[in-house]
This record gives structure tokens, C-alpha cells and sequence, in this order.
């Protein structure tokens, strides 16, 4: 059953008290320093993720939240980290005291059934705040719990899982890989588990620490009213992108540019339909900043499998706004490959020196002028599977702030795609609707040069 759109959808959910999930058995009392890339300042922040489960027969009888905690329990005994808590170090540095407090739990149940949220499950999620109940003391980055977790039954006898990470434990792929290892642990499946790997030092900065690139997604910003992030009137949305979308938009490139990733045209039209859509001084420079996976960088490799450490970096594309707003879409298109391109194994080691000379005071810019793009899509995070099944939606829940995450989606006739929220204010939000349509029915770039001869030869 599909929930009107002009009848917001509200349900209770009851919540048991919170409680800390230790590892099941004891683990060693140690501290562990992160990383210079782990321990930037614009890591720390957490994470929020949603999977929604339909009944599974054949788990009729099993507590879903009683089968997730136990297998956590287990899993925290090799991913031990997880259940300490941060304390900073000489000069600022994070480092994880592994005491094993735990991380904390939430049993729920709701008043709702799956079908309640619709045909097409996206962000944003109605009641979100009560499928993932805030803890107070929970949210900080020092001598707080490293995951949130609730599990909210459903009255179908479907469930919600909805987690808070603390994104300088881990990236995507080190995500997926603890996760995988809670659900195995689920499933009764175990005994081919990747062995997590700590060795954080191996992307510390060298000593001592140079700097050999320009790190531009590091920039200070003048900041005026007109591109100042705003704390109120925002929304969000999402935006699904499937083969006729990506299609079309590989259209508006010249020949030369069509080969070009999914990831690079659909961050490059996205950047520029933002940037369009916020409406701001068209002599104002612009950045999108793309996060890139380092762990194939390295030549040769020094990153061991089960490494789950922070290994990516951001690179910046710069430009102003009447540069975006005048050329064609292939503009921004070079400009993203060129940003992409600029990663290596040099680049990132310039990162981490980068971090420890002048890390605490750097942030990215968190104005309107500014997007971060993080590509989820092959985060396996729609085939989490505790034993009912892969969801009916895996990914994360919302946009933080300037930062879009890619999700890979299926919609419910089968078509697989990309997903995208995004959160701006209400009237930009508006504009940015309006300028993707407008793109989409944008003359690809054969017609308008057969235009253009039938033109001539009149």
C-alpha cells in the first residue's frame, strides 16, 4: 500500500533501554592509534544507515533483534576496536581504547508494516529519529560508543535495521566488511571470514612529514551570506538514476568523453545542476570534491585484505559558477577525470603529511558552494543478509549536509540504478529539480550537429 503523498505517514515505535553490547568473549585491553588519514577533523562525524527486511517464513519464531545482538557480540570479539571508545593523544590524535564497553543496542517495535512506507522505499524516511533513537551521550567523537544500532519490528513481521557510525573507524569497504561479518555470524555461516587487519601506521604520514601536492579540497573559503550552509528551511530528496538517465545524459557528451565511468558523468551533471540550482554569484569559484578509494593506488600494495581502516582521499574540482552554467555538460565532465586523476600513491602520502601539520585546523568547506560526492554503489550494503533475505532497501539514510552518497537501488519492477539524496534548501531544492529535468531534455550532441548542417545548407 502506497502512503499518499499528502498524508504524512506517523506510526509509534517502542523503544527497551538502551544497553551496551560487549564482545562476547574477552579481548585485549590495549590502545590503538588511528591513522593520519583515520584522524582528520572533517572525519569526524557519523554515519547514518537503514535496511528494511520483509517477513521470512522461515525465520518465524526468531527475534530479529535477539539474532542480530548475539551475533554482534561475536563479531566485536575480532572487531574488538569497535567497542572501545576514542581518547585523544599527544597533540590531538585519536586513538581507540580497546576496553571493551561495547557499543550500544536498541530493541524497538512499530506500530507499522513495511507496506506503510510505500511502493518505493528512498530517503528520506518518515520517523526517522525514532527508527534510530538518539542516545543521549551518544553522538560525540571522545569516550562515546563508536555504533548506534536499533532494531525496530515491524507489525508484519518485517524489521528495521538503522546504525550511526563513526566514520574515523571506517570507510565503505571496511564497512561492508565488518558488516558481512555480523551477518555471517547471523547466519550460522563463519568460518570464512576475512580476519580483520588494524595496522593503521601504514598510511601514517613519513617523518618527517612533506606536503608535495596543493590540496584544494583543504581551502579556506570566503564565506559570505550568499553561500553560507544554512541551519534551517532545509530538505531532502532523492534522485534515481537508471539506464535511460544515464543514457541520456552520455548523449550530451562529444564522442571523445562517452566512455567515461557512470561515476564521472553523474557526478559531473549532479555538480552542475547544484551549482546552477544554489543560485549564487556567477564570479564565485565552486568545488566538488570526489572521494576515491586509495587502496589500489599503492604500487605495490600495502594495504593487506582485511585491512578496514580510512583509505580514501579526496580530490577537489574548482571553477565558477558562470564556467558550469555556460559550458556543456563535458565541461564539468573533464574537470571531475582530471580531479580523479590527480590520486596517487604521492598524492595520498601528501594527504596524511598534510594532517599532521596542520590537521586539526582542517575542514572542508561545509558552505553552499562546496559538494562532496561518495560513491556507495559497490558497498554491498543491498546485499546485507542476517538471515531474511538481502533488503527491501540497504543504504544510507540521509545527505549530511553537503555530502551526497551514490546507493545502488532496484526499483520495484527490477531496475537497477543509482540513487542519490540530496539535501538543500527548500526554494534551491526547487531550482535543482528544475535544472535536472532540464537537462535530461537537453538536444544530445548528434542532433543539434545534424541541426546544425540542415541549418547550413538552408
Amino acid at each position: 500500500m502506497a502512503t499518499p503523498s499528502d498524508i504524512p505517514l506517523t506510526f509509534t515505535v517502542r523503544t527497551c533501554k538502551p544497553e551496551l553490547v560487549a564482545p562476547a568473549k574477552p579481548t585485549p585491553l590495549e590502545q590503538k592509534p588511528l591513522s593520519d588519514i583515520d584522524d582528520q577533523a572533517s572525519f569526524r562525524f557519523q554515519i547514518p544507515l537503514i535496511h528494511f527486511y520483509r517477513p521470512q517464513p522461515s525465520m518465524e519464531g526468531k527475534n530479529p533483534a535477539e539474532v542480530i545482538k548475539a551475533a554482534l557480540a561475536q563479531t566485536l570479539v575480532l572487531y574488538y576496536p569497535f567497542a572501545g571508545r576514542l581518547r585523544e593523544g599527544a597533540n590531538g590524535k585519536l586513538i581507540v581504547d580497546c576496553n571493551g564497553e561495547g557499543v550500544m543496542f536498541i530493541k524497538a517495535d512499530a506500530d507499522v508494516t513495511l507496506q506503510h512506507f510505500g511502493d518505493e522505499l528512498q530517503p528520506p524516511f518518515p520517523c526517522f529519529d525514532q527508527l534510530l533513537f538518539d542516545v543521549p551521550g551518544s553522538e560525540g567523537m571522545i569516550n562515546c560508543p563508536l555504533l548506534l544500532i536499533q532494531v525496530t519490528r515491524l507489525k508484519c513481521g518485517g524489521f528495521i535495521f538503522a546504525t550511526r557510525l563513526n566514520h574515523v573507524m571506517t570507510d565503505g569497504p571496511g564497512l561492508k566488511q565488518s558488516m558481512f561479518a555480523v551477518t555471517a555470524m547471523a547466519r550460522g555461516e563463519a568460518t570464512q571470514l576475512i580476519q580483520p587487519v588494524w595496522e593503521r601506521h601504514l598510511l601514517d604520514a613519513p617523518d618527517p612529514p612533506r606536503v608535495t601536492f596543493k590540496h584544494h579540497e583543504y581551502d579556506e573559503v570566503e564565506v559570505s551570506t550568499a553561500t553560507t550552509w544554512p541551519s534551517d528551511n532545509l530538505v531532502q530528496r532523492s534522485f534515481f538514476f537508471g539506464h535511460a538517465e544515464i543514457s541520456l545524459l552520455r548523449r550530451l557528451l562529444p564522442p571523445h568523453l562517452r566512455r567515461c565511468t557512470k561515476f564521472e558523468l553523474l557526478t559531473a551533471f549532479l555538480w552542475r545542476c547544484r551549482t546552477l540550482a544554489i543560485n549564487i554569484d556567477p564570479n564565485e569559484e565552486v568545488r566538488m570534491m570526489c572521494v576515491v578509494n586509495a587502496r589500489f593506488k599503492f604500487n605495490p600494495p600495502i594495504l593487506p585484505p582485511g585491512y578496514y581502516g580510512n583509505a580514501f582521499v579526496l580530490s577537489a574540482a574548482i571553477t565558477r559558477v558562470k564556467k558550469l552554467r555556460e559550458n556543456p555538460l563535458g565541461y564539468a565532465v573533464e574537470l571531475v577525470k582530471q580531479a580523479k586523476a590527480r590520486l596517487t600513491e604521492e598524492y595520498m602520502k601528501s594527504v596524511a603529511a598534510l594532517m599532521v601539520i596542520r590537521g586539526k585546523q582542517l575542514l572542508f568547506p561545509n558552505v553552499m558552494g562546496s559538494y562532496i560526492i561518495s560513491d556507495l554503489t559497490h558497498s554491498g550494503l543491498e546485499d546485507v543478509d542476517f538471515g531474511w533475505g538481502k533488503p527491501v532497501f540497504g543504504g544510507v539514510a540521509k545527505a549530511v549536509g553537503v555530502i551526497s552518497f551514490f546507493t545502488p537501488r532496484k526499483t520495484k519492477k527490477g531496475e537497477a540504478g543509482t540513487l542519490v539524496p540530496i539535501c538543500l534548501p527548500a526554494p534551491a531544492m526547487e531550482r535543482f529539480a528544475e535544472e535536472l529535468d532540464n537537462m535530461l531534455k537537453q538536444q544530445p550532441m548528434e542532433d543539434k550537429k545534424s541541426q546544425s548542417k540542415l541549418t547550413s545548407a538552408l
